[in-house]
């Protein structure tokens, strides 16, 4: 039977996105759907890395396998670094990416294009059946922030957040592409050696 690694989300389309980047690796990658005693981790750390070491860690231990936590979101310079590890919540309601996206825009309406600059951060951490970790990685992507909705994929801020060398939002670009650029995809594969080690 394939190892278990347990991702330390509810977010469907999250674990999908994840299953595509590690799903070579042979692992059988689960979400806490499968877990209904699995505790809602309070992300209330001031960083990406303390979140996501507080979600591998609490998560791992309740679940008794090993566990990916992770905390991902996006930083506007000209915003100071707003919205940040509160990416998920800005407007508020956990998951509202209407009202985030919303609330963006609005935020940024008085600044030109030059001024819409932003990156993605992605922070990962790998913890033991016991909690230990055993692993962090980050990844950035950078792009800059546009002034309407491009394209249907993705989730998020990604029909907002446009890669300039492809002139495309991560909305608008393939999962292939947007994998081998995203934030997600740059930590991921910093992640692989140690998951390839352990899992063999």
């Amino acid at each position: 039977m394939a190892p278990i690694l347990v991702l330390g989300t509810h977010n469907i389309k999250k674990r999908r996105e994840i299953e595509e980047i590690l799903g070579d690796l042979g692992l059988t990658l689960q979400d806490l759907s499968l877990y209904p005693n699995a505790p809602d981790v309070v992300e209330d750390g001031d960083t990406f890395e303390a979140n996501a070491r507080k979600k591998a860690t609490e998560t791992a231990k309740a679940v008794g396998h090993w566990t990916l936590g992770e905390d991902s979101g996006l930083v506007v310079p000209a915003l100071g670094g707003r919205p940040g590890v509160y990416s998920a919540r800005y407007a508020g309601k956990q998951g509202d990416d209407a009202a985030n996206n919303q609330k963006l825009l609005a935020e940024l309406a008085p600044f030109p294009p030059e001024k819409r600059e932003a990156y993605y951060v992605c922070t990962a951490a790998l913890a033991d059946p016991a909690g230990q970790i055993h692993a962090v990685v980050e990844g950035r992507c950078y792009g800059r922030i546009v002034s309407d909705y491009r394209g249907g994929g993705g989730f998020g801020y990604d029909p907002l957040f446009l890669v300039p060398e492809y002139h495309q939002t991560f909305g608008e670009l393939s999962s292939r592409v947007k994998h081998a650029l995203s934030h997600r995809g740059r930590a991921l594969l910093q992640l692989r050696p140690a998951l390839r080690m352990l899992f063999g």
